[in-house]
């Protein structure tokens, strides 16, 4: 298959949506910090706030993501963004307000749209031929990274230029407009394997759970090159202001490995190009707390940046196969709140080794916890695989469980291939 196969009306129109919901979160951030930097203790309170949003993540998206069914999901997905376009605006509009105001419209702004990437990444998949799956997860990430490349610059310009309000109701009106958008797309996806009466859909989505770890040590890679790279600079004697442009590269060279991985097929099982493309991303990232001058390092960045695309992809990938079709969209979203946690677990440890040890030593502690979870990450998907084989000789009984209802199905596992 070839990026020919995702051309079409229907995927340019996802992608304004998707674009109009994601700006946001890649936004959110930055512009809570300059949201309330000039009040008292304002960085403590920006902070506080950028948590809140995180939280509101991290909770909703597993939340909200169970509960989206297939042949209702536009609806669902709409609200969650008119819900979250109504946090970004009292942010903007009330930006003096009591703290306790602000966080609970930062956890609104976060918890409302969070099963949005997911049932969104679902409804693209939906819109090109099976086959097409890796060029469409390639398009969403190249559109994903350069989404979060220009976030930063357009957040600085707009608070400092303008008001510090203005990048929340800019927020607010793109995920208003991505609301809009999801009409204009279909209503849902087809679940060709509709779930068993009394079957657990948490149940179900435990199964994947070596992919939600290796999806949270990816992005624990990501918080240690985002929020100590600028301690590190200093640390080497290189300007701060730095921290920008190299993570742009970083970002610019995921979008260029996002593109590369889709236009061709590669060898391996999942599981293993997903560990490998780990390893060569934590030590590219090793390398960055090592190497002494800035071009090394953002050679480092943007190394890891090419590598971090194509984990990431793998990742998808990988809870596609793990996963039936009618629980992908609640899968994604369960990945949606690892990864959140993945990045905010990383980054408060980094944070706190920043108290006793020094930038390059926090960086590989960080590091060696990746690894860590990366290794249990495949060897949860290689134990799961064993195991399902190792079920294909239970002979399955009749339903009063008196014996033989007739032979295996589909060489042993249970009807729905949910093994």
């Amino acid at each position: 298959m070839s990026y020919r196969e995702v051309a079409s009306k229907q995927v340019l129109t996802w992608a304004c949506v998707a674009i109009g919901a994601r700006m946001p979160v890649a936004m959110a951030p930055l512009a809570l910090v300059f949201l309330v930097r000039e009040r008292p203790g304002g960085y403590s309170l920006g902070a506080a706030l950028a948590a809140a949003y995180v939280i509101g993540e991290i909770v909703g998206a597993p939340v909200l993501g169970v509960r989206l069914r297939p042949e209702r999901a536009r609806p669902q997905l709409a609200a969650g963004l008119t819900a979250g376009a109504f946090g970004f605006a009292g942010l903007g509009v009330f930006p003096d307000a009591h703290p306790v105001m602000l966080g609970a419209f930062a956890f609104l702004a976060g918890a409302g749209p969070a099963a949005a990437p997911g049932g969104l990444r679902t409804l693209l998949t939906s819109l090109v031929p099976e086959g097409a799956a890796a060029q469409a997860l390639s398009v969403e990430s190249m559109l994903t990274f350069a989404v979060w490349a220009v976030s930063p610059a357009t957040v600085t310009g707009l608070a400092l230029g303008v008001a510090p309000g203005v990048p929340l109701l800019l927020e607010a009106g793109l995920m208003a407009s991505a609301a809009a958008g999801m009409w204009l797309l279909p209503v849902g996806w087809e679940a060709d394997e509709p779930e068993r009466e009394g079957t657990s859909r948490l149940r179900v989505l435990s199964r994947a759970w070596p992919v939600y770890v290796t999806g949270a040590a990816s992005l624990s890679l990501l918080a240690l090159a985002e929020l100590v790279l600028p301690a590190l600079l200093e640390q080497r004697g290189i300007g701060v202001g730095w921290a920008g442009p190299l993570l742009t590269a970083m970002s610019v060279a995921a979008a260029v490995g996002a593109f590369a991985y889709g236009a061709r097929s590669w060898p391996g099982l999942l599981r293993t190009r997903s560990a490998v493309l780990m390893c060569g991303m934590a030590a590219a990232v090793a390398l960055v707390a090592l190497i002494p001058g800035a071009g090394g390092i953002a050679v480092a960045l943007a190394l890891a940046g090419l590598l971090q695309s194509g984990a990431m992809l793998t990742r998808n990938l990988s809870l596609r196969e793990a996963l039936p079709p009618g629980a992908l969209a609640a899968g994604y979203s369960v990945m949606y709140a690892a990864v959140g946690a993945g990045y905010a677990g990383t980054g408060s440890l980094a944070g706190a080794l920043l108290q006793v040890a020094a930038p390059s030593t926090a960086i590989l502690a960080g590091v060696a916890l990746t690894v860590a979870l990366t290794a249990v990450g495949w060897w949860g998907e290689r134990r799961t695989d064993l195991s399902a084989h190792a079920a294909d000789p239970v002979v399955a009984l009749a339903p009063d469980g008196r014996g033989p209802e007739g032979p295996p199905v589909g060489g042993g596992r249970d009807p729905e291939r949910r093994l």
